[in-house]
């Protein structure tokens, strides 16, 4: 099982530890396209500052992000899973997980990031500011870059398992599954149940989200359709409505009611 989180737009900073090495990634097939934005997005923050703020969507009050971005090969790394922060993350909450369950995330957990492709929560990186939907010279679109990158990284990477799909509308650009996966794909809607109507909200879903891979996490489920990944969910509490199989996967509704 292969489950895809989107990344956060908030980043913890760490204060130490050894500058980013893209050697030491998982998924090496992605180095060429990492270096590609790394080098763009530091260039772009380091000669010109003023059109890097306007060309990364920041007010004039996230100048430190600019600077920050301009200092990425020399920035102090940690674990992904200490980078991302946010309700779904503190809903995770990864550095309270089991032995078992943190050996599980480590191998069924990928962040989509726009400067990274897909990282893993072991992986060690630096706090940096690029949102998904950027346009970055000279290299593009970061969105088309990865979707580039990704067409075969993204199949191999899922394997013979199942794609439990989290991302949002803006990373899931990044790669979208084949027909030849629909099978085998799971995407995850949450509902807010109140007074009878149903609605998303954004809080709900994103700490819902993290409760879910926390609890596939520690139960050690590992599904290999979205019908037994329905189950499991049913099993561990949530009240889940599975659509019906299309292309692109199948469509969970998790319906909440608190979260």
């Amino acid at each position: 099982m292969l489950i895809l989180l989107p990344p956060s737009e908030g980043k913890a900073t760490p204060t130490r530890g050894r500058p980013l090495d893209l050697d030491t990634l998982s998924l090496p097939e992605l180095t060429d396209a990492r270096r590609k934005v790394l080098d763009a997005l530091v260039a772009l923050c380091r000669e010109a500052p003023e059109d890097a703020r306007t060309v990364l969507g920041l007010s004039a009050g996230q100048v430190d992000l600019v600077v920050r971005n301009a200092d990425l090969p020399d920035a102090p790394t940690a674990r992904a899973d200490r980078i991302y922060t946010g309700v779904l993350y503190d809903a995770l909450d990864v550095a309270t997980l089991s032995a078992a369950a943190k050996r599980r995330a480590t191998g069924r957990v990928a962040v989509a990031s726009s400067l990274f492709g897909l990282v893993r929560l072991s992986d060690r990186i630096p706090s940096y500011r690029l949102s998904g939907d950027v346009t970055l010279p000279p290299v593009g679109p970061v969105a088309a870059v990865w979707r580039e990158a990704l067409a075969e990284v993204g199949p191999a990477a899922v394997g013979n398992g199942l794609l439990v799909d989290l991302r949002s509308g803006m990373y899931a650009n990044f790669w979208r599954p084949g027909p030849e996966l629909s099978g085998r794909v799971a995407t995850v809607r949450v509902l807010h149940e109140h007074n009878g109507a149903r609605k998303v909200v954004s809080h709900f879903n994103k700490a819902t989200k993290g409760r879910i891979v926390r609890a596939l996490l520690e139960d050690g489920a590992d599904p290999r359709t979205p019908a037994a990944f329905a189950a499991d969910l049913e099993r561990l509490g949530w009240t889940v409505e599975i659509g019906p199989e299309t292309k692109t996967g199948t469509q969970l509704d998790v319906v909440v009611t608190e979260v």
